[in-house]
């Protein structure tokens, strides 16, 4: 059975659109704590400011990671940033190639960020505890939401042979 044009997959345009946007806040975001950059309000760089807006009072994690955490981040900055890539174009062309590795990919974020990560940040330390849960869940419910929903996308071979 052939592809479906892309007019007929609007789910895969919607995920184009998504993780395109992930791709760049991977860069923008989470390369900063893998890196150790300070985040700090007096800061002239206008990311680490929108950095500190975001994590002091949603995401102490976030801005204070310990070296598990830096690993989490890196792993989003030089891994799920460059796959987010790739993973467009096969989602623009219809490459069925793609389905094993998007499984792979929202598996592993599901797991890392959906328990681990929202584990420690709602039940862990009290230094690493949100304060803001509501803000914290608007900037990071769409990082395990959307990769859950590609992999109800991805459930069956070929996936590009039909719309969902």
């Amino acid at each position: 059975m052939p592809n479906l044009p892309l007019r007929r997959r609007k789910i895969d345009i919607f995920f184009a659109v998504i993780f395109s946007a992930f791709a760049i806040t991977s860069v923008i975001s989470d390369l900063l704590p893998t890196i150790s950059v300070d985040f700090s309000p007096a800061s002239g760089n206008f990311l680490v400011q929108g950095n500190y807006w975001y994590a002091h009072d949603a995401d102490p994690l976030f801005m204070n990671p310990p070296v598990w955490m830096r690993f989490v981040t890196g792993l989003s900055a030089f891994v799920y940033g460059p796959f987010y890539l790739v993973l467009v174009y096969a989602l623009l062309t219809g490459r069925n190639w793609i389905q094993l590795p998007a499984v792979i990919y929202a598996t592993m974020i599901s797991v890392i960020t959906g328990v681990i990560v929202y584990g420690v940040e709602f039940f862990g330390e009290p230094e690493f505890q949100t304060q803001n849960p509501l803000k914290f869940l608007a900037f990071n419910l769409p990082y395990v939401v959307i990769p859950l929903i590609l992999l109800a996308r991805m459930r069956k071979p070929m996936p590009f042979t039909r719309r969902f």
